[in-house]
């Protein structure tokens, strides 16, 4: 088998299944010979900003000359983007030959165990091979993602991770999580394990009391990050400086390469899991582990005055406006719009169009089967704006337009990482080069 008949086996895999229990990862992960308890591990959960804190936890890391693997998910155009090793991401030949170990362990596990053993779903295999990844080339350190959840999520087999973080947390996957901000938070604080630290954002009481009761029962000490903890000095269209006092350890400045002031409670919580970690991190590590991180897809500029940002739910879009509505005082704006139909998305048009003041909207669908027709979506826009709505099918024809709206405003790409995927690799080709 070569590579890509590898990576159509892994997408023919069913993603959206009953779950496996995580006995079944541990099976795969007993046959390979528990690599997972050769690395130092750091899990982090939540609905939104995981991604981001995850990376900035690698950066600070690879900053300080640790040898780093990071798991993450989705990818954006690669799938090998989820297995970054000390920032790169892995190559295809390592990538070939982790599906085949753990397709060895899982056909071994088959004919061993029929009727116990049972194939991995989609992120279990990736999750699974991401593991070996990290320990063949040598990694220290690896710094896992969540999938969907955390308390059954297949990367909850680690025994004893350095510390945990979780997230802000927003309603999301109701149909597996529960459908309140509590019932959600419990099933991300299955995470936290016996003794070992969570950080957590402390915003919501109700989710607050959640983690603080589970931490409790694992003896785990906890550490919120709060808004009120940080002041803004600085926030340019390419950087915030920010001074954090969390009361923990001294207080510090920081400056992230970002325009999204949503980031400043991700690197906060970052900053402080660093701190937790006490692996001889020097103050200047932080500080150019942090500068140096950028996460693609999330408020990215990735041409002159067009930025990408993978908003796609409720609250990841009511982050957005926030960050577009101080684009739009200095500027026009200009917005290219899609998602898939499992998000609300006529409440993120809605919150869309009653909060930014848009020249004009283009909406396009995702090359997907969970796509929304860019009719249905324009005639959603049409509801809540009169500003001019246009629906173009193809991504490629609906960013060129996109682009030629902007003028010498601003345009924003935005309502599913499906579009921000589609526009990264529309960018590398010859057109865009």
């Amino acid at each position: 088998m070569n590579y890509q008949e590898a990576v159509a086996y892994i997408d023919d895999t069913p993603r959206f299944t009953t779950k496996n229990t995580l006995e079944n990862t541990r099976m795969v992960l007993a046959y390979m010979g528990h690599p997972e308890r050769k690395m130092k591990l750091i899990h982090v959960a939540g609905s939104n900003g995981k991604g981001s804190v995850c990376a900035y936890l690698s950066s600070i890391l690879v900053t300080a000359g640790k040898k780093v693997g990071l798991f993450t998910s989705p990818h954006l155009v690669d799938i090998n983007e989820r297995f970054q090793l000390c920032g790169q991401s892995a190559s295809d030949e390592l990538f070939l030959e982790a599906f085949e170990a753990v397709m060895d362990a899982v056909h071994a596990l088959l004919k061993e165990k029929p009727g116990q053993f049972a194939h991995p779903t989609f992120f279990e295999l990736l999750f699974l091979m991401g593991i070996y990844i990290f320990r063949k080339s040598g990694m220290e350190y690896a710094v896992l993602e969540t999938g969907l959840g955390g308390r059954f999520d297949a990367t909850n087999v680690i025994e004893k991770p350095l510390v945990t973080v979780i997230t802000s947390i927003s309603l999301e996957h109701t149909e597996y999580l529960g459908d309140t901000y509590a019932q959600i938070a419990g099933e991300k604080a299955g995470i936290i394990k016996e003794g070992c630290p969570v950080v957590y954002d402390g915003t919501r009481k109700d989710v607050e009391d959640v983690i603080l009761e589970k931490a409790a029962a694992m003896h785990a000490k906890a550490y919120a990050i709060r808004p009120d903890m940080y002041k803004i000095l600085m926030n340019t269209q390419k950087t915030i400086d920010f001074f954090m006092d969390t009361g923990y350890y001294l207080p510090m400045n920081v400056s992230i390469s970002s325009v999204a002031e949503y980031q400043i409670m991700n690197a906060m919580e970052a900053v402080t899991a660093a701190h937790v970690l006490d692996t001889g991190l020097t103050e200047e590590d932080i500080h150019k582990g942090m500068e140096k991180m950028s996460w693609q897809g999330r408020m990215e500029t990735v041409l002159p005055g067009v930025i990408l940002d993978g908003a796609h739910n409720d609250s990841g879009v009511e982050e957005f406006v926030k960050t577009a509505r101080k684009f739009q005082k200095d500027t026009k704006v200009t917005m290219l719009f899609s998602c898939v139909k499992e998000k609300d998305y006529e409440g993120m048009i809605r919150t869309i169009c009653e909060n930014i003041s848009f020249e004009s909207v283009i909406v396009t669908q995702i090359a997907c089967d969970r796509h929304v027709p860019s009719g249905e979506l324009a005639e959603i826009f049409r509801k809540y704006t009169k500003q001019p709505v246009q629906e173009i099918a193809s991504i490629p024809e609906a960013f060129k337009t996109a682009l030629d709206k902007r003028g010498d405003g601003i345009l924003f790409c935005v309502g599913s990482l499906y579009l921000v995927g589609s526009l990264k690799s529309l960018l590398r080709s010859k057109e865009y080069a």
